[in-house]
C-alpha cells in the first residue's frame, strides 16, 4: 500500500486493487467496532484508494498502517438484500452483443451473480457493485444519455449500479427496479453501502 497525506487530517491508502481496497476497509471496519482504532471520523472505500478523514495524527496512523498485515476480503455473512428487476433496458440487446449471448442469457447470468458494493458515489446511494466476471465488462455507451430514470440497472466496465435519482449517464441499461435507492426520511438514507451483498431477482420468477 501506499499512504499519501491529505491536508492536515486525512489520509490516502492507495492499493493494488479493489480486493485490497475492500480488504483495509473491511479491516478498518471491524478494528473500530472492536475498540482498537485510533479515533477516525470517517472512513471512504473507492475503487482502489481508502480515505481515512479526522485524524488526530495522521503521521502516527501512516507508520501503523505499513505494520498491517491485512486479511483477504471475505464475504459477509448478513443476508443479502434482494433487487427485484425488470431486464427489459435499451442497451440489453447490446449487452447481449458484447457478451456473443442471447438476451435471456443476460439475464439468467446477471441474475445468478452475488454482488458486493465495493464503494459509493456519483450521486447518493450510487453503489459500484463487483461480482461479474472480467470477460462480461462493458464499455460506457459512446454518446451519454442526457436522462436516465430513477431505478435503472446499469453496467460499466466491471460494474453493475442502480440510478438511484434522474441524471444523466453513459453506463449500458439492462434493465430498471422500483426500489427506493436512496430515502432521506430513511435511517440509513442509503439502501446500499460498502461491503453490502446485493441479489437481483427478474420480475416474475
Amino acid at each position: 500500500m501506499r499512504v499519501l497525506p491529505v491536508g492536515d487530517r486525512a489520509l490516502l491508502v492507495e492499493l493494488v486493487d479493489g480486493d485490497e481496497a475492500g480488504a483495509l476497509h473491511a479491516e478498518l471496519l471491524r478494528r473500530r467496532a472492536a475498540g482498537t482504532l485510533q479515533p477516525v471520523r470517517e472512513i471512504v472505500p473507492a475503487a482502489r484508494t481508502v480515505l481515512l478523514d479526522g485524524l488526530d495524527d495522521p503521521g502516527h496512523w501512516a507508520e501503523e498502517l505499513a505494520g498491517w498485515d491485512v486479511p483477504p476480503l471475505r464475504a459477509r455473512l448478513d443476508d443479502a438484500i434482494e433487487v427485484p428487476v425488470r431486464y427489459d433496458g435499451p442497451d440489453l440487446a447490446d449487452v447481449a452483443a458484447l457478451w456473443q449471448v442471447t438476451r435471456a442469457q443476460v439475464v439468467e447470468i446477471h441474475a445468478a451473480t452475488e454482488f458486493r458494493v465495493a464503494f459509493c458515489g456519483f450521486a447518493p446511494g450510487f453503489g459500484y457493485l463487483t461480482g461479474l466476471p472480467q470477460q462480461y465488462a462493458v464499455p460506457r455507451r459512446a454518446t451519454p444519455r442526457t436522462a436516465v430514470p430513477a431505478g435503472s440497472l446499469g453496467l460499466a466496465g466491471p460494474y453493475t449500479g442502480i440510478y438511484p435519482r434522474s441524471s444523466p449517464g453513459g453506463w449500458q441499461l439492462i434493465g430498471s427496479t422500483a426500489l427506493e435507492l436512496w430515502d432521506p426520511a430513511r435511517e440509513p438514507a442509503a439502501l446500499l453501502s460498502p461491503g453490502t451483498r446485493v441479489r437481483f431477482v427478474p420480475e416474475g420468477r
